[in-house]
């Protein structure tokens, strides 16, 4: 494998294909090492008029055995938070900023852990997103936590100081660090596993929060200033 500064996804994206071209090609994706351990590439799901796309951090456990993003956990919370919001689950585009599940194992039984991609990985990964959102052309574009929002943004955003306001579309062409605008709106808010992650006194609030960075997006879809 090249070193980690070289890692790219480019050469397996093809050109001019629709989103079932881009997953079946992304099945065979080899341009940074998380392939290695993944169970598969797990790849956007929804159709390609969604006016709104989800962008999360990588699949998780459940999504890497599924082969489908947010079917886990968190996307209970993510689905339950958008129908609140006012944004049909059913309508929007789903997917993940990296396509492969990055683990550890613990040392004694089968459980994997999480562990969360560097920015050479995303960097990586980022062709893939950008052919997604091209494809779409979505309207609103959600970034779910801090890994979405350095690919989307660059490295130096902060879901802290950046969550809930609405932000010109970065284009995603280039390096990635957020120069130059493309089409849409982007809103960030944390990502859902955080309110499983929370403890029982903050997950009220951090569920509110969530919906209420979503409720955001989708008064922009509604034509409204956010």
């Amino acid at each position: 494998m090249p070193a980690p500064e070289d890692y790219d996804a480019s050469p397996f994206v093809p050109g001019g294909a629709d989103l079932q071209g881009l997953r079946d090609a992304a099945a065979g994706c080899r341009g940074c090492p998380l392939f290695r351990e993944a169970t598969q590439t797990v790849f956007g799901s929804g159709e390609a008029s969604a006016r709104v796309v989800l962008v999360g951090e990588q699949p998780g456990d459940q999504e890497d055995r599924k082969g489908e993003p947010f079917v886990g956990p968190a996307g209970g919370v993510l689905t339950r938070a958008l129908a609140e919001a006012g944004i049909d689950p059913a309508q929007a585009y789903v997917t993940n900023a990296v396509k492969h599940f990055k683990f550890e194992q613990q040392a004694r039984g089968k459980r994997r852990i999480h562990k969360a991609p560097n920015l050479h990985e995303i960097s990586a990964c980022r062709p893939w997103l950008a052919s997604e959102l091209r494809l779409i052309g979505p309207e609103v574009v959600v970034a779910l936590g801090a890994t979405a929002g350095k690919s989307l943004l660059g490295s130096s955003f902060r879901v802290t100081q950046q969550r809930g306001i609405p932000l010109p579309m970065p284009s995603l062409d280039g390096d990635g660090d957020g120069d130059g605008e493309g089409e849409g709106t982007l809103v960030a808010t944390i990502h859902p596993s955080a309110v499983l992650r929370a403890d029982e006194r903050a997950r009220a609030d951090a569920y509110a929060g969530l919906v209420a960075d979503l409720g955001v997006a989708a008064r922009l879809l509604r034509g409204g200033s956010g």
